[in-house]
């Protein structure tokens, strides 16, 4: 892979439920234009859990505990 996984499991999970229930949120509460942005914008979360790799963390060089003994 291109990229290494730096979101731990637990924290995947988070971001994925809380990430879904943001979305139906957002779209449910928030009208027109608006509630689609706010889900489009929540989605960037759901995604980083999908995929376990969050740019903002490798920026600050947050590694998960088994790749820091390399």
């Amino acid at each position: 892979m291109f990229y290494v996984k730096n979101v731990p499991g637990w924290e995947r999970v988070v971001r994925i439920v809380l990430g879904a229930v943001g979305a139906a949120l957002s779209i449910l509460l928030l009208k027109g234009i608006v509630g689609i942005v706010g889900a489009v914008v929540v989605a960037g979360v759901t995604m980083s859990g999908l995929v376990g790799f969050r740019p903002a963390c490798a920026m600050v060089g947050r590694r998960l505990a088994k790749q820091q003994k390399r």
